[in-house]
């Protein structure tokens, strides 16, 4: 017998740097295998579940514009690099009979559907897992932000922030020692303090909207599932 489940439609954030596992750069095909058996038993649940995937583990826009490169194509070439995670998500997922869908802010019709809301929203009604890829569209703008502006465009009930620490600390836990968890934080705690959860943009948004930001660490296996069904696992951040 099935547990019951906390929530029925979500949105999971994964960075980019976790696709790379324990290196630096590229795919890690452990990660992948590991993230989809994950996302496999998710979707058994019955849960309509939507990604927003970063691209830090091929390129960091924001990184290059400081090293000299026009903002603006550095971030494009973040989206790109998006894309790439999104359907290799994709392709591990489909190998474990998930029917799914990249839809893409750029159009990139050869390999992704260009975002459409409807579109979107059909297709987790239709039980196929959605992977929103190259953030917003536009320049400026982080995949955190992507994912507090997907989430409410299709009336996720939560976002799932995934990370590589049990929650929101302190401080960087890999760095202080004394660093302390914190189980619940308010959006205005969260910017006023500067705590490591989301950029500005994306805290502000899920603010003006209620929606809450669950943070936890996706190396934990089974901790979705957890979630999902009401155990206390990582940090919310809400009113």
């Amino acid at each position: 017998m099935k547990a019951p489940l906390r929530y029925r439609r979500v949105l999971l954030k994964l960075s980019g740097e976790a696709f790379a596992g324990e290196g630096s750069f590229g795919i890690d095909p452990a990660v992948l295998s590991a993230f989809s058996e994950e996302i496999l038993e998710i979707h058994e649940l019955g849960v309509e579940l939507a990604l927003v995937v970063g691209g830090g583990n091929f390129h960091r826009g924001a990184v290059s514009a400081s090293a000299g490169m026009d903002r603006v194509t550095a971030d494009h070439m973040g989206m790109l690099a998006t894309v790439m995670n999104a359907l290799a998500l994709q392709e591990a997922l489909e190998r474990r009979g998930i029917d799914t869908r990249v839809l893409s802010a750029l159009e990139i019709r050869q390999v992704a559907e260009p975002f459409l809301r409807r579109r979107a929203l059909r297709h987790l009604e239709k039980g196929r897992v959605v992977l929103f890829a190259a953030g917003t569209g536009n320049p400026f703008f982080t995949t955190d932000s992507a994912a507090a502006l997907r989430a409410m465009e299709i009336r996720a009930e939560v976002l799932l922030k995934a990370t590589k620490v049990d929650g929101v600390y302190t401080a960087d836990p890999e760095r202080d020692p004394g660093a302390r968890l914190l189980k619940r934080v308010g959006y205005l705690e969260a910017l006023e303090r500067k705590l490591k959860v989301m950029d500005a943009t994306a805290i502000s948004l899920c603010m003006d909207h209620r929606l809450p930001i669950l943070v936890f660490n996706i190396r934990v296996r089974g901790n979705i599932r957890r979630i999902l069904e009401g155990h206390d696992v990582g940090s919310v951040v809400g009113e």
